[in-house]
């Protein structure tokens, strides 16, 4: 049997503080050979250590306890390895993220919009016939919505032979944005005839009345035109209620080049009288 360490040596050994030792014993991750039944006492054995330095690693990494015990119990070498890709693959993810919101949190420190100077124009866009997909969503859902609602659209269109009559556009309800789920449309115009087919409908899309700003780049920065559009209809009153509008000039589809989107966002405001 491999020598035993008292848990002060134990700690030392492995870098590992005693409350920490404790804790892993306690949620049964990494568990002493022996307790002495008196005194409570923890004693590890030398071939522990090897265990306790992954373990250690994988805590660097912010892996959750449970799925440590998942990788330390996995039943091959190749269940283990899948184990570890796929938290690999969530940290990487993570890392993206976080590199994009530093990007984007620098560019809106070095690059301020200012609302005055924000190129919006006022348009009356007239109602039109568009075939579309309504759901109610969830806000953190809107991304692979869109894109499988747009593959829809545009895979019905196609097989139908119907001609899109202009650029994709989108209806959110305010409850999507102040509840974070709420309904939302997404539609493309066309010239022709359109049967429904599953989720896709052919539906009326209304005239509106709208201040209109052209964000330019990713979506997930389009907080920043929406805060340009919002403060020009509050300092000009022209504010009504109703759903915003989103038309996507170029996107994903288009060019991979996120720097290239385009995007009209549309909010609703008293009749203006002209285009």
């Amino acid at each position: 049997m491999a020598p035993s360490l008292p848990i002060g040596d134990f700690s030392q050994a492995t870098h590992m503080s005693i409350k920490t030792l404790r804790y892993y014993h306690r949620v049964g991750l990494l568990e002493p050979a022996d307790v002495d039944r008196y005194t409570g006492h923890r004693r590890y054995t030398t071939d522990q250590i090897p265990a306790a330095q992954v373990i250690r690693r994988f805590r660097e990494l912010d892996m959750p306890v449970e799925q440590i015990r998942s990788v330390l119990s996995a039943p091959d070498v190749h269940s283990r390895n899948q184990l570890i890709a796929g938290h690999l693959a969530r940290l990487e993810e993570s890392l993206g993220r976080t590199q994009s919101a530093v990007a984007a949190l620098k560019d809106l420190l070095d690059h301020p919009v200012d609302p005055e100077q924000a190129p919006i124009s006022h348009r009356s866009i007239p109602a039109t016939r568009a075939a579309a997909v309504t759901d109610v969503i969830d806000i953190e859902d809107s991304g692979a919505w869109y894109e499988g609602a747009l593959g829809e659209l545009r895979g019905t269109l196609g097989a139908q032979g119907a001609v899109p009559g202009g650029p994709p556009g989108g209806i959110y309800a305010s409850d999507l944005f102040a509840s974070e789920r709420g309904q939302a449309t997404l539609f493309i115009p066309y010239t022709g005839q359109v049967r429904s087919v599953g989720r896709v409908e052919s539906l009326d899309i209304p005239a509106a009345e709208l201040a209109i700003i052209v964000h330019r780049g990713s979506h997930a920065s389009a907080d920043r035109s929406y805060g340009a559009l919002a403060t020009h209809v509050a300092q000009h009153a022209l504010a009504v209620d109703g759903p915003v509008r989103e038309y996507y000039l170029t996107g994903r589809a288009d060019t991979p080049d996120e720097t290239a989107w385009r995007t009209e966002i549309g909010w609703p405001i008293f009749r203006t009288g002209g285009a």
